[in-house]
């Protein structure tokens, strides 16, 4: 139901899209028109005319023949294969939407919403790591002022992003989109699967969890939206409506981390005797420990969680914390220097290791760590927003 609607919502810009689109193409298309032969250009014109025409007062059918037929004489032409594939698209013929956009895209790679109605036609067609892929492109490419094919490329990025397990990844797209302040029910169930880290599409949802993914959703919205009281008042009502469900503790323990570190270190632990399996629940938990100076206690949890997913960096970086702390300084770098190389993105590790580094009189690799903490920022402030996942996307500590 979600997907349809935001479908729906894309189907509305149409003619935004393809006029936007093309005036960039149409200059290129003529340009390519010259070269041909007169005899062809005059029945190729006469068929783009007439479709164009068909287009315009909504004959769709008569439209997107006439577009096949142009085809037939000019392959190539840009403006004929945007034209049917986005038509195919909004018809939900999306098979042959996708192959005529892929052709499309042979000759304008540089072209934002073709990406994104390709990504979005694959997803329709459950080719989940291709249309992440072509997606993510579109968001590379831009989409100009296209602020609803925009939020249609974001919302399937995030749904996809958590589908594939990489929910802190969907939970920053997903922050993202509530960036403007507006409160979007269709993000409700997103928020809620990347925040109990299920690894479902919205329409994949099992019906007897489906109360559960929409009250936690709405408890990470309220989060993000900042409204503080509600976030409490329905994190309140998810852990008293699903006290033993996976995932409800470590949620509220990660909201609670900055708040209120002591009971979220007792919302770590129930989380724990909930699902001992849990690698993410031992590195928060190590995080609090680390914090509150239990540096034994905060290395056991780090090394149980690589044990149980041994490359997750954020393992390793606590791991690396906890040793230092405890003055094995040989030790901790090692572990850091792994965390680094299973994710050199993560700024808290570059960090630690700057530090590390410097205090064991490793200048010109202290050097190293800061020009990498630099290129990792681009000048500006490191992320403080608080994270309800990995500890690794939690702010840096300076």
């Amino acid at each position: 139901m979600i997907c349809r609607v935001l479908i729906c919502r894309v189907l509305l810009c149409r003619v935004l899209i393809i006029a936007s689109l093309f005036a960039d193409i149409a200059p290129r298309t003529a340009a390519a028109s010259q070269s041909s032969q007169t005899t062809t250009r005059q029945s190729f014109d006469q068929l783009l005319q007439s479709a164009q025409k068909a287009r315009e007062q909504n004959h769709d059918d008569e439209a997107m023949q006439l577009f096949r037929r142009a085809l037939q004489q000019k392959p190539d032409s840009e403006e004929a294969l945007w034209y049917l594939g986005s038509m195919l698209y909004e018809k939900e013929q999306f098979a042959e939407a996708r192959d005529v956009l892929r052709s499309f895209l042979t000759l304008r790679s540089d072209a934002g919403p073709g990406w994104a109605l390709l990504g979005m036609s694959e997803f329709q067609l459950r080719e989940y790591p291709r249309a992440l892929q072509h997606l993510q492109h579109a968001m590379t490419q831009g989409m100009g002022d296209r602020k609803e094919l925009m939020q249609s490329v974001f919302y399937h990025v995030a749904i996809l992003l958590t589908r594939f397990e990489r929910y802190d990844d969907s939970m920053d797209m997903l922050q993202k989109m509530l960036a403007s302040g507006s409160s979007d029910p269709t993000l409700v169930e997103p928020a809620g699967l990347a925040g109990l880290r299920l690894p479902y599409l919205p329409a994949e949802i099992p019906p007897d969890q489906r109360e559960l993914i929409s009250l936690a959703g709405k408890a990470v919205m309220a989060l993000q939206m900042q409204s503080q009281e509600e976030a409490d008042a329905e994190f309140k009502r998810l852990v008293a409506a699903y006290p033993n469900e996976p995932g409800v503790h470590f949620l509220r323990g990660a909201y609670l981390a900055e708040l209120h570190p002591e009971v979220a270190m007792g919302e770590f632990e129930r989380e724990l005797a909930i699902s001992p399996s849990n690698a993410i629940a031992r590195i928060r938990l190590a995080q609090q420990l680390i914090t509150a100076g239990e540096f034994d206690r905060a290395l056991s949890l780090a090394q149980q969680a690589i044990q149980l997913d041994p490359k997750r960096a954020s393992a390793h970086m606590m791991a690396g914390e906890a040793l230092i702390a405890k003055g094995d300084a040989a030790e901790g770098i090692k572990e850091l220097e792994t965390a680094r190389a299973e994710d050199p993105s993560i700024g808290r590790v570059h960090w630690d290791l700057l530090r590390a580094y410097a205090a064991s009189g490793r200048k010109d690799d202290a050097g190293k760590e800061k020009a990498e903490i630099e290129k990792i920022y681009h000048g500006t402030s490191p992320n403080h927003s608080q994270s309800l996942g990995d500890s690794s996307h939690d702010s840096v500590r300076q």
